[in-house]
């Protein structure tokens, strides 16, 4: 009897004030949100036990770029981060080009209760949603898996 080999792989959507996280399923096919944190500086030990405790594989960090493929303002920022990151947890931190996630995300949670979209005032009137950021950071994670599958 053969065994399956289980990897978790790790997503995250850096922002200057949130970041959202998202993890795949065991084996590395399928991404979820999991969690937004804060942007403090609790955010390097939170991830550091999601990674030991989820035993995740490789983290994957969405690469923010404009509109003509430069590194955004957010970019630098997440470098430092991603540099810390592999320092701290001894794990790969790759990155997965991200253009428009989070309005990606925002499509997916602006439906209303009876599963239609909305736009109107009743959308704008709408709270916004606490995972969006890691809804985003599974629509990164996701296109990693899809674009590399298991590596």
């Amino acid at each position: 009897m053969g065994y399956t080999l289980l990897m978790r792989y790790l997503g995250i959507d850096f922002g200057s004030k949130r970041v959202g996280v998202a993890l795949s399923d065991e084996s590395g096919t399928l991404a979820f949100p999991h969690r937004v944190f804060l942007n403090d500086v609790t955010l390097l030990s939170e991830i550091e036990t999601i990674v030991k405790e989820q035993k995740v594989k490789l983290v994957v960090m969405g690469e923010s770029k404009d509109f003509k493929g430069k590194a955004n303002p957010i970019a630098k920022k997440a470098e430092e981060f991603r540099k810390i990151l592999e320092k701290h947890t001894h794990k790969k931190v790759v990155y997965e080009l991200e253009f428009l996630t989070s309005i990606q995300a925002t499509r997916k949670h602006s439906r209303r209760s009876d599963g239609s979209r909305g736009t109107g005032q009743r959308a704008r009137d709408r709270k916004p949603n606490d995972m969006l950021d890691a809804s985003a950071a599974a629509i990164i994670l996701q296109s990693y898996l899809d674009t590399h599958g298991k590596s």
